[in-house]
């Protein structure tokens, strides 16, 4: 047995819990009305509190005695950590000064401001990874650089002054609307989804999509599809979805007869969709609501109708696949099997703040309010339920509130980097220049725009999470595509969808990496699977582009044509992709399916008849491969695919 950390070491690791969970009751009294307090007070005290967090977390991990934390590491940690709080109290006491003075400052401001831009580099560094930090350096270089470069990004050049004072000392760098995105929504909903996971929600949901799961077939698949879209609504994270519901999933799927990559692909695609389904989109969709100035209640609805074609074709999937290897129903009841309506009482406690989050936003309250007011209704209910001591009630929300608040320090941390970029683009007018070049490069067409974007949207989720590649492509290529006749927020969609399925697209792929590790199965075997079954993620934001019913707009007809249309074309697609319907198909099959489902996702009375005679031919084709006996069948239609 390894020995106890030291002393010290234990000492750290409680200050920082305790820092925590003041970080998320700081927040939860200022939505509460207790404290009153500015914008950028909150917004401050937001960032110097995480940015303590994270210097001081690889202090705070537990550590045997034979395997210590250097004392240099430990210096540096502890200076940084301090180094964070002392240029956060310093700003909090001149703010008023430097606000109401026009933004004049002196050298100590100048230096503290500096050493504040630093802080935010190597944090984000150490919380989000290397190559965001590249990214925000290569924007803050800019404007020392734009004197010697030529053509469309020459500048005038800004002063190294001008540059940190704007960044560092006003609301429009680091201190702008990413991070106070950061330190209003995205922190309350984290602490609402860490409360239902500390308090017990998670085994509810798990239990609940099983229980309606139970006699379907491939019934493992579809709980893991149900269990990770009711998870995906309060967490948001696609490799925090696998390695929480993958543990569960993947091996019920082993055993029901899935192979292990199949298993780890199914599993890393529907926790990548998480973070498209309301109300809890991940984080990046309230920036969106913020940078787009519209309520996130029209975010929600926009997404609704994307977030469960894409839900329903890998439930899809899962179902064409079970029947291709034929596996069947579940014949043995599980044990201890509970029914549907006992579980639905039993999780009265997660389900009541869970609707009155939705009414009380769909109503018109702000998603903070709507998140406190679910927050206090959870421990209510659960107190009445479940009757706790007071004692162990107050130890699970304390709980819950550090690890909410410890949730979010990644976060914040890539939007305050978003800051320095957007900051940077601001105050050079490198934004308008940017969106030229790509209207330039693209012609000025719109398709070509959009395919450039997918592109560029796949390369930089390689490399960071869905919030980061979202921040940078809304502020660079999202104005362009509305330049070129996009609307805005159906713009900032797109970008957000590819950013979302980032985690399972190849070459880097997140959570197919932790699936895999879970299914303990080939890494590129999971994630070329996980890209085939995530196919219509790729499909759906061209269509929802050309084809606003997709996103709940025109007529109730006009929309309702379109969901029917589309989700035949989801399904074809699903055929496509497996290989199945009825019997095995052949590759010409496939690729009319394949055809036929992307020509009903587009939103035209042509291509839905083009899509119909397509799936005719299919469905033929299938009826009479399913007629002919299994062996002449098996050599017509070859060798099945690698990883099907």
């Amino acid at each position: 047995m390894t020995a106890e950390a030291p002393s010290g070491d234990n000492l750290v690791a409680r200050g920082s819990t305790i820092v925590a969970s003041a970080l998320g009751l700081f927040h939860l009294a200022n939505v509460a009305g207790v404290l009153v307090l500015s914008t950028m007070v909150v917004r401050a005290v937001h960032l110097t509190t995480v940015l303590a967090l994270v210097y001081l977390f690889r202090v705070a991990q537990p550590r045997s005695r034979d395997r210590p934390l250097a004392a240099w590491h430990l210096a540096v940690d502890v200076a940084f950590a301090t180094a964070a709080i002392v240029t956060g109290v310093y700003l909090l006491l001149r703010w008023d000064a430097i606000a109401l003075s026009g933004g004049l400052t002196n050298s100590l401001d100048i230096v503290v401001a500096s050493i504040i831009v630093l802080l935010v580099l190597e944090a984000t560094r150490r919380a989000v990874g290397l190559f965001l930090s590249l990214i925000t350096v290569a924007f803050l270089a800019y404007p020392f650089v734009s004197p010697y470069l030529g053509g469309l990004f020459y500048g005038r050049g800004v002063r190294f002054e001008t540059v940190v004072a704007f960044l560092s000392l006003s609301g429009q760098g680091i201190y702008g609307i990413p991070i106070g995105v950061a330190a209003t929504y995205i922190i309350l909903f984290t602490i609402f989804g860490a409360f239902l996971s500390g308090f017990g929600a998670g085994d509810f949901f798990f239990d609940l999509s099983r229980s309606l799961t139970r006699n379907l077939r491939a019934a493992s698949a579809k709980t893991a599809v149900l269990f990770s879209t009711m998870l995906g609504m309060i967490s948001g994270s696609a490799a925090g979805n696998v390695a929480v519901t993958g543990a569960f999933t993947i091996p019920m799927m082993r055993r029901e007869g899935y192979k292990a990559h199949q298993a780890a692909a199914i599993e890393a695609v529907v926790s990548a969709g998480g973070q498209l389904m309301p109300p809890v989109m991940g984080a990046a969709a309230f920036i969106m609501a913020e940078i787009v100035g519209v309520p996130y209640v029209t975010i929600m609805k926009v997404s609704v109708i994307p977030a469960l074609l894409f839900f329903f074709s890998t439930f899809c999937i899962v179902h064409l696949q079970a029947s291709k290897a034929d596996i069947g129903a579940p014949t043995v009841e599980p044990r201890n099997a509970v029914g549907t309506l006992a579980l639905l009482r039993r999780g009265v406690p997660f389900l009541i703040p869970f609707v009155g989050l939705l009414s009380l936003m769909v109503a018109g309250y702000s998603p903070v309010k709507s998140s406190a007011y679910a927050i206090a209704t959870l421990v209510a209910l659960y107190a009445v339920f479940h009757r706790p001591d007071p004692r162990t009630l107050l130890t699970m929300a304390f709980e819950s509130l550090s690890t909410g608040a410890r949730g979010v320090a990644a976060i914040s941390v890539a939007c305050a980097a978003a800051g320095i970029i957007s900051g940077v683009l601001a105050m050079t007018g490198l934004g308008s220049k940017l969106s030229a070049f790509i209207i330039s490069f693209s012609a000025g067409s719109l398709p070509i725009g959009l395919l450039l974007t997918m592109l560029v949207a796949i390369v930089l989720g390689m490399g960071l999470p869905t919030t980061a590649a979202y921040l940078i492509l809304a502020t660079v290529i999202a104005p362009a595509l509305a330049d070129m006749g996009l609307p805005l927020l159906t713009a900032h969609l797109f970008v957000f969808f590819f950013g979302c399925v980032s985690p399972i697209t190849p070459p880097v792929a997140l959570a197919s990496y932790v699936a895999a590790g879970i299914a303990q199965a080939n890494i590129n075997l999971v994630s070329w699977t996980a890209f085939r079954y995530g196919a219509v993620c790729y499909l759906l934001p061209f269509a929802f582009a050309f084809g606003p019913g997709l996103l709940a707009e025109g007529s109730r007809l006009t929309i309702a044509g379109t969901v029917v249309s589309a989700a035949a074309g989801v399904f074809l697609l699903a055929v496509a992709v497996v290989g199945y319907f009825r019997s095995a198909l052949g590759i010409g099959t496939r690729l009319a399916a394949g055809g036929a489902g992307i020509a009903l996702l587009h939103q035209q009375l042509l291509t839905d008849l083009v899509g119909l005679a397509l799936a005719a031919i299919v469905a033929v084709v299938a009826a009479r491969t399913a007629s002919v006996p299994t062996e002449r069948r098996g050599s017509e239609t070859g060798p099945p695919s690698v990883g099907s």
